[in-house]
């Protein structure tokens, strides 16, 4: 029996989406997997979207720089957004990846905190706080 115990739950890694392709671009999908060139056709998806986002990374760079947006993972926890009220401050968060809003964040706190929300990615937080923030959300 082991004495590990996850205090909190790791967030997921990637986000699930769902798109439709063309029978004739599905079955070049097919055919590139049972050729072996990839595993599978999520394999063939990702390859193809890292491609692109290499492809165009100088104007994303630009852009992400114009807008002010944090890269990657960003995570807003009780403490942060206590200390924000502290400051008589409020957040606008600008987030390129995944935005994260603790758990123990109450929608009051977070009413209070954060003045806007803009998430170009993934944006986890309880119901009830995105409730609460849904009209400052774009």
């Amino acid at each position: 029996m082991s004495n590990v115990r996850e205090l909190r739950p790791k967030p997921p890694e990637t986000e699930k989406i769902t798109i439709n392709l063309g029978y004739v671009d599905l079955g070049h999908v097919d055919l590139m997997v049972q050729e072996g060139f990839y595993s599978n056709r999520t394999d063939f998806i990702r390859t193809a979207v890292r491609n692109q986002l290499e492809r165009h990374a100088d104007v994303v760079r630009q852009s992400t720089a114009r807008k002010s947006l944090d890269l990657g993972l960003r995570n807003y926890t009780r403490e942060d957004l206590e200390a924000v009220q502290r400051a008589g401050e409020t957040l606008h968060i600008n987030v390129l990846g995944l935005a994260s809003i603790s758990q123990d964040v109450t929608p009051e706190l977070a009413r209070a905190t954060i003045a806007s929300v803009s998430v170009l990615g993934a944006l986890h937080a309880s119901p009830a706080v995105k409730a609460a923030l849904a009209d400052r959300i774009r």
